[in-house]
């Protein structure tokens, strides 16, 4: 059975000793992050041990409960979307992927009980739900009653850093949900971080070239069971609903009500929503922000966002996330996404073995990618391929190995790629998209990437000299120290 909400994840959590329960009061400004920071984060612990998800129970200035870290670790993930581990959730969309049109009756049969598990995840709509057991609208509205983070010294204000925003293309109707930070201004207003190449921010151009001075709903939903609050950041095709392949992640129907003040629908099981509007003609400075990059992101100018109703728990969750200096929570998320998605690229590019994204590359600076190796410049079509790839698009590095290299052992990775190339020859730059954080693009938004091929060439590549092979000891001299091993006190 999927988890019916947030709460129902923080009880499974606990019951196996994945979260710690805070009972001092502690401040949401600064205090909380460092706390988060040091528990996460404890140069003591084993190299593969990371800290809890932590509870603050009574957060200065607020009666809201503020839950943190609960997606920190590849084991929380695990449990996040109920599996033992990641690659159970890969094999479901590999089966999936792997449907064939059927070429008779017996094929047509044997494909009923896949169509008929895909019917099941489309969204539900229901008449009410828990997060509609409290509402707040008008004067009554007042977002500073929550818990809402200060991170980092220079942070320009509060920021709502685990939103899941609602918004629909103003020309198909297609809903969108995506993950953007949203620093507060006031008890009512809020900056909304739509950067340039995010849906969002179409939906907002879109709307604004058929009318300047209009206005598009937007809704917003904190704290929902942990499979629909990580929709907002899968990177699944433009065309397929964000709701739908939550659904298929928890095994059951997402369950969606209409909002009080606009068309919209958000989950029914959500702790907090925040309803209202973005005016198409009001920008506004945001900034700045303690990033994933480890660097503060800058101000910019951005929309707005006013809340006209919140409706809410009783005694609703405040679900959070804290970025900074990795490896942080969503290193484990991107993780995971990386692993669940690999098959998708592998149906694309059969020829991928395997990808790793490493924690220091904060997801876009870094990608090492292992490939079987069949044609000349083969690795340079698989990194052009990848910076064809949605967000992918934004790799700085890309490091293409082969395929007997292990990619998450990046000692090995290193020491092979150094091995490999001969830099002239080997590395790429090709000019493109960035990252809206990434700092030192020549000019936001725009800048060069790198490729590097560090597979063995071939004299079909030109290179005429012999390649070495790498030294191993042969198996039977291992096999017969094998049975030495335990007689000797080594």
């Amino acid at each position: 059975m999927a988890y019916r909400d947030l709460r129902e994840f923080v009880q499974k959590l606990e019951k196996e000793g994945e979260l710690k329960r805070i009972r001092a009061e502690v401040d949401p400004v600064l205090e909380i992050t460092e706390i988060t920071q040091r528990a996460a984060r404890d140069k003591g612990r084993k190299p593969k041990s990371v800290g809890p998800a932590l509870l603050f129970e009574k957060p200065k200035g607020s009666r809201v409960p503020l839950l943190i870290n609960s997606f920190g670790s590849v084991r929380r993930m695990a449990l996040a979307f109920e599996v033992e581990e990641l690659d159970e959730v890969a094999g479901r969309i590999r089966g999936f992927l792997a449907m064939e049109s059927p070429q008779g009756l017996f094929d047509k049969i044997k494909m009923l009980p896949k169509l008929a598990e895909l019917g099941s995840f489309f969204p539900k709509s229901v008449k009410s739900g828990s997060c509609k057991e409290v509402i707040r609208k008008g004067t009554d509205v007042n977002l500073l009653d929550f818990p809402i983070l200060k991170c980092w010294p220079e942070d320009g204000g509060r920021f709502i850093t685990f939103p899941l925003v609602f918004t629909k293309n103003p020309e198909t109707g297609k809903r969108n949900v995506g993950m953007y930070r949203m620093q507060v201004y006031d008890e009512r207003t809020t900056g909304m971080h739509w950067q340039t190449q995010k849906h969002g921010a179409e939906h907002f151009r879109r709307a604004r070239a058929k009318n300047p001075e209009g206005r598009i709903p937007v809704s917003v939903a904190i704290g929902t069971d942990p499979a629909t609050a990580l929709a907002g950041m899968l990177p699944i095709p433009p065309d397929l609903d964000e709701m739908m392949f939550a659904g298929f992640l928890r095994r059951e129907p997402v369950e969606m009500v209409a909002c009080e003040t606009n068309e919209l629908e958000v989950p029914a099981n959500a702790e907090i929503v925040l309803e209202g509007y973005v005016s198409l003609n009001e920008m506004r400075t945001e900034g700045p922000f303690g990033d994933h990059t480890g660097f503060y992101s800058l101000e910019g100018e951005f929309p707005v966002f006013h809340v006209e109703c919140v409706t809410q728990r009783k005694d609703p969750l405040y679900l959070t996330t804290v970025v900074g200096p990795p490896p942080q929570e969503d290193f484990y998320m991107g993780y995971a996404v990386e692993r669940v998605f690999l098959p998708v690229m592998k149906m694309q590019y059969p020829e991928i073995v395997d990808v790793a994204m490493p924690a220091e590359g904060i997801f876009h600076n870094l990608m090492i990618v292992a490939i079987r190796k069949s044609y000349p410049g083969h690795a340079r079509k698989i990194m052009n391929a990848i910076w064809s790839l949605g967000q992918a698009m934004f790799t700085k590095v890309i490091v293409v190995v082969d395929h007997d290299v292990d990619v998450h052992n990046y000692r090995e990775v290193v020491w092979k790629t150094l091995c490999a190339i001969d830099p002239e020859r080997d590395v790429q730059f090709n000019l493109g998209p960035m990252d809206t954080l990434d700092h030192a693009a020549r000019m936001q938004d725009y800048g060069s990437k790198m490729g590097i091929d560090a597979t063995r060439k071939w004299a079909s590549e030109g290179f005429t000299r012999p390649w070495p092979g790498e030294v191993l000891m042969d198996e039977a001299t291992k096999k017969r120290i094998d049975a030495l091993w335990k007689k000797m006190e080594l």
